[in-house]
């Protein structure tokens, strides 16, 4: 079992900046792959951006390409999305995910492919 446990969300203007952490824990020997998901009221859940562990393989949604980045610390299990220039339209719910399976499988299949969820952390950008 892998538990996951979002943070870093909150309240911000357009063109600021959030930074989401997510703090992993259980049996993560075996996770090859870990991603940024978010939900916006009213629509299905999307994929934000995954890294792969050790980083070597590393891909964004269009909308996030250049405005996000996406790392992680292995030492301290913890995946974190760096925000910057934050568009109302960011405004969702943002979710981490991991996964025993390769990244470059998981971004070729449906989202519920994905075995381990966190709770989420709400990030709304005003404008």
């Amino acid at each position: 079992q892998v538990q996951l446990v979002e943070s870093g969300g909150g309240s911000v203007q357009a063109g600021g900046s959030l930074r989401l952490s997510c703090s992993a824990s259980g049996n993560l020997y075996s996770i090859y792959c870990m991603g940024w998901f978010r939900q916006a009221p009213g629509k299905g859940r999307e994929r934000v951006a995954v890294i792969s562990t050790g980083a070597s393989y590393v891909r964004y949604a269009d909308s996030a390409k250049g405005r996000f980045t996406i790392s992680q610390d292995n030492a301290k299990n913890t995946l974190y999305l760096q925000m910057d220039s934050l568009k109302p339209e960011d405004t969702a719910m943002y979710y981490c995910a991991a996964d025993f399976s390769p990244c470059p499988t998981l971004i070729q299949a449906p989202l519920s492919t994905w075995d381990y969820w966190g709770q989420g952390t709400q990030v709304t950008v005003s404008s």
